[in-house]
């Protein structure tokens, strides 16, 4: 295992050299060089997994994202950032319901659940790709920190629709239970897990413990959320931020904030490296399920893209006359940036052997994962040009 791991670092540190000479996303070149690693079945026993990205890649991509977010530009466009994440989140996953209930034949139930799976966009493809296009200023905020929250949102979605399809059915007791328990509960174990930190790195002048400490917080916020039934997504985000804005002024050494830094931008660097060349070996080893239902996939591929569309441009007016307002040309990368990626298929992967229509879905899931990282990530960047330009 540990030789396979070896290979995909230097694949990763190839593919990097060659995607900066030819221009392309980074993340574009790394799924096909993992279909090509795929191919060869050089891999073979080294896959993508539920438990690999919620429990050792997902915690320290969505860390380091938050851990650079600042709080002041996060609380100046909290309104914009809070609508786009819970209602276009809730907005995008019933018009994909519904379009997938009605087209396919799904259960309504279980067309609520690829909904919910599918709606958000992801951090990991999002914030990788706008680092390589060195985007600054308010728009990026808005879309880490969107993609960053939505997640959270959607795995709350996805566990609500989940609990209904397996369990017959929720009171709205139930539901509100649960959507405190992971809301509330996610939010509580980050801020506890960071608060404890905080408070021990201020006992040391050690770079080195205080960067121990980071790491423990960032695994240990997401363990302790999963453990007691919480959103763990939830718990990763807030510390980070807490980090990230209170660590560097109260608690971290001017040198263990150098060090902090650095360390988490070559560990997301890793962790981004491996999740998209494992996506890459996946889709090549479900191609001929990807080819048998390429009427569903393009079905929800079409219902993705129009709910986004939906969702960020009538939230969008609804802000136009307030001091909140994005520019059209700013919703328009909103829209077409909004990329999916490893929360969708991390949760279509844990899907139950029982859960009806599962090859279908996890068909769907990866086709549009394939389509949004290499159709809209080889052309978001000529649309931010573009746009740029306009402004």
């Amino acid at each position: 295992m540990l030789d396979k791991f070896e290979l995909l670092l230097l694949v990763a540190a190839l593919v990097a050299l060659m995607a900066r000479r030819l221009k392309l996303p980074y993340t574009v070149g790394l799924v096909f060089a993992g279909a090509g690693l795929g191919f060869t079945g050089i891999l073979e026993g080294f896959t993508l997994t539920r438990d690999l990205v919620f429990r050792i890649l997902l915690p320290p991509l969505i860390f380091e994202a938050a851990l650079f977010i600042n709080w002041k530009d996060l609380r100046q466009n909290i309104v914009p950032v809070f609508a786009l994440a819970s209602v276009g989140v809730v907005v995008s996953a019933a018009i994909i319901a519904g379009l997938m209930a009605l087209s396919v034949g799904w259960p309504v139930l279980v067309a609520a659940a690829f909904g919910s799976l599918i709606a958000a966009t992801d951090p990991v493809s999002v914030i990788a790709l706008f680092k390589e296009m060195k985007v600054e200023g308010r728009l990026r905020l808005l879309v880490e920190a969107e993609s960053l929250l939505n997640d959270g949102v959607a795995a709350v979605a996805f566990s609500f629709a989940m609990t209904i399809v397996m369990s017959g059915g929720l009171s709205p007791v139930q539901g509100a239970v649960l959507v405190l328990r992971e809301v509330g509960g996610g939010v509580a174990c980050g801020a506890i897990c960071a608060g404890l930190m905080l408070y021990l790195a201020g006992k040391t002048h050690e770079h080195l413990v205080e960067l121990t400490f980071t790491t423990v917080t960032a695994f240990g916020s997401y363990l302790l959320a999963e453990h007691l039934h919480c959103s763990g997504v939830l718990a990763v985000l807030v510390a980070g931020l807490m980090v990230g804005n209170i660590g560097h002024v109260r608690a971290i050494t001017e040198e263990g904030r150098s060090a902090v830094n650095a360390f988490w931008e070559f560990f997301a660097f890793v962790a981004n490296s491996i999740l998209f060349l494992l996506i890459g070996v996946r889709e090549m080893s479900l191609s001929p399920n990807l080819m048998r239902e390429l009427p569903v996939i393009a079905m929800a591929i079409l219902a993705s893209l129009l709910a986004r569309a939906v969702s960020v441009y009538s939230i969008c007016g609804a802000l136009g006359r307030s001091k909140h307002k994005i520019e059209l040309a700013d919703q328009h990368i909103l829209f077409w940036g909004g990329l999916k990626g490893a929360l969708s298929l991390a949760l279509v992967l844990g899907l139950p052997e029982s859960f009806p229509h599962r090859v279908e879905i996890q068909a769907a899931a990866f086709g549009v994962v394939a389509f949004s990282v290499v159709a809209q990530g080889l052309s978001v960047p000529v649309l931010i040009r573009r746009m740029s330009q306009k402004k």
